[in-house]
């Protein structure tokens, strides 16, 4: 099914079709999860909508503790994958051009923005298009602006992009060959510009979703259930702490001397007959059981969120080899990979949208030369660069580890294509320096047979 097809049928044909598809429920729905995630960032948790008590005849306002754990735990999966640029391989000619694409589109940041978006809200959306017919650039698409139209076989066949600005509705439609764009500024809708859509239909960027294979699930939504028990837990115990604990003073038998107990103590006496008590008495603190819960909820956290306890000072790191820690960051590798996969395959979708692009540049591959591009992601993971270096070597000198490879897994070198030309130049250098040198030797000793003759 085509995108008349689609419009005909669902749509009855109406010029106006991707109003009533914005407005759909189920983009409605997924637009309103998406605005109540970034209402969680923001700060807005589930404990500040907790309800003043009344305590000692007053009204008391209960405290309401918000821990932001979510943003260092979206911090933590962003940067352990991203914080290393990522590595462009594959033959020569053709990574020396998308390594200057890279570089002039800014690439590497905006990979690491749409990772972010991807796991805060489970998609994002990424236009590539031709910049003054000479830079190829992306634009992102927020979740919430962003809705593409799939047709009965789950293939993407439009997208429009629709947000409002001072009351103003305004639609970008793509399709294939087209992009519209729209907004009714004075009450009417309108047309108010056509363009070539020289790239295609926008690069959707998910996650996972067991629901809904075209829409993916935030990483947000794993969290919050345990992030509002350890919110509600700690304000309760530190209400408790400070409403529960105060003493009241208890005195058995009679006092000796004076009109009851005074105001302030401090610094006074009591007289008190024989065989009278006094003492404070007092709800008792379980702090162990505060502890015990407390941890059992951010442990809880921490497995459903792949962060190893050493990430964030939990565990004792003293005298630990390289194995040992990769062995303790198991979790959060398994979670970067998986996270890999997604971003591979909307930057795979973008190389695609990229060559098209080029081809309108005069610049174009062969079939082979494209296929053979390949992604290296680089894992923030602590190691012993020494350690690293020493195995590569080794198995360098024993023939087990070509130059190229060596140099992709090499920790200080981030473009292997530019680390690769520099050591032919070097290489080429040297050569030319011995040659002359040699040369040199020749005619120095020709000279000094020449004078023995």
């Amino acid at each position: 099914m085509n995108l008349e097809q689609y419009i005909k049928e669902y749509h009855e044909g109406r010029s106006d079709w991707f109003i009533e598809e914005v407005q759909s429920v189920t983009n409605q729905q997924r637009v309103m999860n998406v605005l109540n995630l970034k209402d969680y960032l923001d700060g807005k948790h589930k404990i500040l909508q907790k309800q003043n008590e009344k305590f000692a005849g007053k009204e008391y306002v209960p405290r309401k503790i918000v821990l932001n754990h979510a943003l260092t735990l979206l911090n933590f999966q962003t940067s352990f994958l991203l914080q290393n640029p990522v590595t462009i391989t594959g033959k020569e000619r053709i990574v020396k051009e998308y390594q200057k694409v890279n570089q002039q589109g800014k690439y590497d940041r905006l990979n690491y923005r749409i990772l972010d978006k991807m796991l805060k809200y489970g998609q994002v959306y990424e236009y590539v298009y031709l910049e003054n017919n000479k830079t190829i650039k992306s634009k992102l698409i927020d979740a919430s602006e962003g809705f593409p139209v799939w047709n009965d076989e789950n293939e993407m066949i439009a997208f429009i992009q629709a947000y409002t600005v001072n009351g103003v509705d305004y639609y970008i439609v793509y399709s294939e060959d087209v992009v519209e764009t729209y907004n009714n500024k004075g009450g009417q809708l309108r047309l108010t510009g056509r363009y070539a859509n020289l790239s295609g239909l926008p690069v959707v960027y998910k996650t996972m979703n067991e629901v809904n294979e075209n829409e993916g699930k935030s990483e947000l939504e794993n969290w919050i259930s345990i992030l509002d028990s350890l919110e509600d837990l700690i304000s309760k115990a530190t209400d408790a702490y400070y409403k529960y604990i105060t003493g009241v003073p208890v005195i058995t038998g009679q006092q000796l001397k004076g009109e009851g107990l005074p105001v302030d103590i401090v610094g006074a006496g009591l007289n008190l007959d024989d065989g009278a008590t006094f003492e404070f008495v007092s709800n008792k603190f379980d702090s162990n059981a505060f502890d015990t819960l407390y941890e059992t909820l951010l442990n809880a956290l921490y497995t459903v969120a792949h962060l190893p306890a050493i990430a964030v000072g939990r565990t004792d790191i003293s005298n630990v080899s390289t194995e040992a820690v990769r062995i303790l960051y198991q979790m959060a590798l398994m979670k970067a990979g998986q996270n890999e996969q997604y971003v591979k395959e909307g930057i795979e979708q973008r190389f695609e949208r990229i060559r098209k692009l080029l081809e309108y540049k005069g610049v174009t591959f062969t079939d082979d030369e494209f296929d053979s591009l390949g992604l290296v992601f680089s894992y923030q993971l602590p190691s012993s660069d020494k350690e690293v270096i020493e195995n590569m070597k080794a198995l360098r000198e024993m023939g087990g580890l070509s130059l190229q490879t060596m140099i992709e897994q090499n920790p200080y070198v981030h473009d292997v294509q530019q680390e690769m030309m520099r050591l032919k130049e070097e290489n080429a250098t040297i050569s030319s320096s011995e040659f002359n040198n040699k040369t040199q030797d020749v005619v120095f000793n020709e000279n000094v047979n020449a004078t023995k003759d």
